[in-house]
């Protein structure tokens, strides 16, 4: 990424974006009017520090999740004359989220070293045109599983909000997308223009990329941002157990205190909250599907059945078979 420009401000900042078909409004509109406030005082709208184009292969409109539609400003130019180029994703069941020659501009764009940055499911755009590779991903808690699914060798977290490195950046969505654009704003026009276009949105206050995503497995409440990173570390890896280690080292701590912050906070140690998540998505499992029993046990972290059979029974005080078997058919 670019360094900041400081005050001293002697060129625009331009963004182009890529709206995929079924794109989140909300992403989009985040983002563009955090630049819109930061481009000039106050709520005047004048790109006085910023600029920004639609982009698209045609000029046909392209229709949000929402239904809402939006017009492409601009045709595919040199990529080279943005700073960022940001991909705004939506529904993931879209077949062809952006054509053919849209995917050989991002391309054109990365060779060109353009910054790409994916939002919301932007990524998943980026790492099926091979252009996350060397990256890590930051994606939804809701989406962690499809995007280990579809690009197994990338690496990827969902317990941040958003990253930022050197050629790429990846945002979770929702609120977050602010956030982002508020550091893109704050590196390359300056703090004043964040702040300017934060209070106009009634945002106290950027978050940084380490903030941790607000999802709270098993419904622990619970506002200690190292102890819900671990907890979302867990959930992300039901199937590829990690070690309690790994998970403390990822969160920045040893394991006694982990072990610690888990018996302060939950009353409970962080391995047995790790295997009560495994078992509550293997009765999901079992509610909710035909897989077999074998199967489940295997794609909760367990090497058995009876082993799996043990477990669930010990925590939920019934074997599976029944709880499958009381299913109405």
């Amino acid at each position: 990424m670019k360094p900041a420009s400081g005050s001293a401000q002697t060129s625009r900042l331009k963004i182009g974006f890529i709206l995929a078909r079924s794109f989140t409004l909300s992403a989009f509109a985040l983002f563009v009017d955090t630049l819109r406030l930061a481009s000039d005082e106050a709520d005047r709208s004048g790109r006085v520090f910023a600029d920004w184009q639609v982009l698209g292969s045609t000029r046909h409109l392209i229709t949000a999740s929402c239904g809402v539609q939006v017009a492409p400003t601009s045709d595919l130019v040199d990529p080279s004359v943005f700073d960022y180029i940001v991909v705004v994703g939506g529904l993931l069941n879209s077949e062809f989220p952006v054509d053919d020659e849209t995917a050989r501009y991002l391309k054109r764009a990365s060779a060109s070293k353009v910054p790409l940055i994916g939002v919301c499911t932007g990524t998943f755009i980026l790492a099926e045109a091979g252009l996350m590779k060397y990256h890590r991903a930051c994606v939804s808690w809701l989406h962690y599983q499809a995007f280990r699914q579809r690009f197994p060798d990338l690496e990827v977290r969902a317990d941040r909000i958003f990253n930022l490195d050197r050629t790429r950046g990846s945002c979770a969505g929702g609120s977050s997308v602010a956030d982002m654009a508020a550091s893109i704003v704050r590196r390359h026009i300056s703090e004043r223009a964040e702040r300017n276009a934060l209070e106009v949105l009634q945002i106290d206050k950027a978050r940084s990329a380490m903030h941790i995503q607000p999802r709270r497995p098993l419904a622990i409440e619970c506002n200690e941002p190292r102890l819900q990173a671990a907890l979302i570390m867990m959930e992300s890896n039901i199937e590829n157990t990690l070690s309690i280690s790994e998970i403390a080292s990822s969160v920045g701590l040893s394991r006694r205190q982990l072990e610690r912050l888990f018996m302060e906070k939950t009353k409970s140690s962080p391995a047995l909250i790790y295997k009560r998540l495994r078992l509550e998505r293997a009765k999901q499992l079992l509610l909710e599907t035909g897989v077999p029993m074998l199967d489940i046990a295997i794609e909760v972290g367990f090497e058995n059945a009876s082993h799996f059979s043990r477990a669930f029974r010990e925590t939920f005080g019934v074997q599976p078979s029944k709880v499958r078997s009381a299913i109405p058919r």
